[in-house]
C-alpha cells in the first residue's frame, strides 16, 4: 500500500516555476531518493510535502488522505530534518528536544530524549546552546529531532550535510537499522547520487 501519494505537484513563485509537475509514490519501509543541484526544487518540494508551502497545483496524500484537509492528523505521523530550518537558537540542545516532545504530546519524555541522545551522541553538547554549536552538529541535532515523535514517514533534506565523512556514514547505517526495525518510510533528497544508491 501506497503510504504516500504525489500527483502533478507544482509549485510557482510569480514566474519562476520552482517545482513543476512531479508526481511518485511511497510504499511503506520505502526509501525513495529526490536527485538534483542546489535550486533544482528539492527543498520546495519538502516543505509543500510538510503543508509548509501550499502547492500551485497538485495533491499530496498520506495514508489515503489529502493533506491539506487532514494536516493535523497526518503530521503527527510524520517528521523532518532539514539544514534549512533552525531550531530555537538560544535554547540548549535539551531545551530544544524537550520542546519539540511537548509538541508532539510524547509520553515518557525523558525516556525518550535519553535514547536519541544516545543514539545520535549527543551527551557532550546536551546542555549547550545552539547558537554555540558547528554546522555538523546542528545537523545532527536536526535528525536527533526528527525521531522524537516515533514517525511513520521521515522526510530528509540533504541529512549527512555538513557532517565529516566517519559521522555521515554512521548517520546512514543508523537509519537504515532504524528503517528496518520500525519499516518507516524515508524520503531522502540529496545532490550526491552515490549517497543516495547507498542507502
Amino acid at each position: 500500500m501506497d503510504i504516500l501519494t504525489v500527483k502533478n505537484l507544482t509549485k510557482r513563485f510569480g514566474k519562476f516555476t520552482a517545482v513543476n509537475n512531479i508526481s511518485f509514490s511511497l510504499k511503506e519501509g520505502e526509501i525513495l531518493g529526490l536527485l538534483g543541484p542546489n535550486g533544482a526544487g528539492k527543498t520546495t518540494t519538502i516543505q509543500m510535502l510538510l503543508g509548509v508551502l501550499t502547492p500551485t497545483q497538485g495533491e499530496v496524500k498520506y495514508f489515503g488522505k489529502n493533506l491539506i484537509d487532514n494536516k493535523e492528523e497526518i503530521l503527527e505521523k510524520v517528521n523532518f530534518s532539514s539544514t534549512y530550518t533552525q531550531l530555537p537558537w538560544l535554547l540548549t540542545v535539551e531545551e530544544n528536544l524537550k520542546f519539540v516532545s511537548y509538541l508532539y504530546e510524547i509520553k515518557n519524555r525523558g525516556q525518550r530524549i535519553k535514547k536519541i541522545i544516545e543514539a545520535f551522541r549527543l551527551k557532550g553538547l546536551f546542555k549547550e546552546q545552539m547558537k554555540d554549536l558547528s554546522s555538523g552538529e546542528v545537523t545532527r541535532i536536526n535528525l536527533a529531532k526528527a525521531f522524537i515523535n516515533y514517525p511513520k514517514i521521515l522526510l530528509l533534506d540533504e541529512p549527512t550535510a555538513s557532517l565529516d565523512p566517519e559521522t555521515a556514514d554512521y548517520i546512514r547505517k543508523f537509519l537504515i537499522k532504524e528503517r528496518n526495525k520500525f519499516n518507516i518510510s524515508i524520503i531522502w533528497t540529496s545532490h550526491n547520487m552515490a549517497e543516495v544508491e547507498d542507502v
